[in-house]
C-alpha cells in the first residue's frame, strides 16, 4: 500500500527536534511522499532544505506561495520574488494560497489581492495551485472561474456538497485529513463517502488538525493511514482501494511521476 501526504508544513518548528525520526515513521506507514507547503516569503529557504532529504525516506515535494493567515508578514514585493523562485527552482505547484473569513478581523482585500495575484503567476507558469478557503468558497471559486485553464487542490475541504461538485466540475481535487475522522464530522464525513473518489486527495495538514485517534497531539504524515482507513471505511471499499486511487490522482495532479490509470 502506497499514500502520498498531499499537504503538511514539516517545514514548522514542532518538528525541529525530530523530524528525521517523524519521517522514518511516515515511511513504515506506507507513505511515499509528501507534499509540503509554504506559508511565508522568510520559510521558503527551509523548504528548499527539506527538499534535500535523503532518498530512505519518503520524497518531499515543495510547493512555494504566501498564505492568506499570514498577511501582516506579505508584502507586495514578495509575489515578484515568488514569480522569480518558481521559474528558478524545481517546484510542483503554488501554495499554499487562499482566502481565510474566518479569522478575526480579515483584510479581505489584501487577501484577494494575493489570491489573484499567485493565481495568475501559477497559470502563467502552467503550475497547479493549492488552495485554503474557510468562509471563503464562493468567493473562490468566483476567482478560479477566471483562469478556466488552473487546476489545483482545495485543501482541507469544509464546503457544501454543491461547492464540492463545482470545484471538480473545473477540474480540482478535494483534500481530506483529519476532521473527517471525527463521528461529529457529520457533513465532511457524508462528503467523503458519496463524492468521486477520482476527485479526492488525503493529507495530514501536520503537524495541525491530528485524526480522532490522536486528539490533542501534534500530527504527522505516519497517522495518514487513519485517514485511508476512514474513507474505506465510510465508502464501504478496501483500504487498498482508497489508497491506490488518491496515490493516483496525486500523482496526475502535480505530475509526480508517469502516472497509470487505476483499477475502479
Amino acid at each position: 500500500m502506497i499514500l502520498i501526504d498531499s499537504h503538511s508544513h514539516l517545514d514548522f518548528s514542532e518538528f525541529d527536534n525530530d523530524r528525521a525520526d517523524m519521517l522514518n515513521r511516515a515511511k513504515k506507514s506506507g507513505v511515499s511522499d509528501i507534499i509540503i507547503s509554504a506559508t511565508t516569503a522568510e520559510r521558503w529557504p527551509l523548504l528548499k532544505n527539506l527538499k534535500q532529504i535523503d532518498s530512505s525516506k519518503p520524497e518531499c515535494h515543495i510547493a512555494y506561495g504566501l498564505h492568506p493567515m499570514f498577511m501582516s508578514e506579505h508584502k507586495l514585493e514578495h509575489l515578484d520574488s515568488l514569480k522569480t523562485l518558481l521559474e528558478k527552482e524545481e517546484a510542483i505547484a503554488v501554495g499554499e494560497i487562499g482566502l481565510d473569513f474566518f479569522i478575526p478581523e480579515p483584510d479581505m482585500k489584501k487577501q484577494i489581492d494575493f489570491f489573484t495575484a499567485q493565481l495568475a503567476i501559477a497559470n502563467e507558469l502552467n503550475l497547479p495551485v493549492i488552495i485554503h478557503a474557510r468562509k471563503s468558497q464562493d468567493i473562490v471559486l468566483k476567482y478560479l472561474r477566471q483562469f478556466p485553464n488552473l487546476r489545483g487542490s482545495l485543501h482541507s475541504f469544509s464546503g457544501s456538497e454543491q461547492q464540492a461538485k463545482q470545484l471538480i466540475d473545473l477540474g480540482f481535487y478535494l483534500g481530506f485529513g483529519g476532521p473527517i475522522t471525527y463521528t461529529r464530522a457529520t457533513k465532511l464525513r457524508k462528503l467523503v463517502s458519496t463524492l468521486p473518489l477520482e476527485a479526492l486527495l488525503i493529507e495530514t495538514d501536520s503537524p495541525d488538525q491530528p485524526d480522532a485517534l490522536h486528539f490533542g497531539e501534534r500530527n504527522e504524515p505516519a497517522y495518514l493511514p487513519n485517514i485511508a482507513e476512514t474513507i474505506a471505511q465510510l465508502r464501504g471499499i478496501s483500504i487498498d482501494e482508497v489508497a491506490r486511487i488518491t496515490t493516483y490522482n496525486t500523482r496526475t495532479l502535480f505530475k509526480l511521476e508517469e502516472t497509470f490509470a487505476p483499477e475502479i
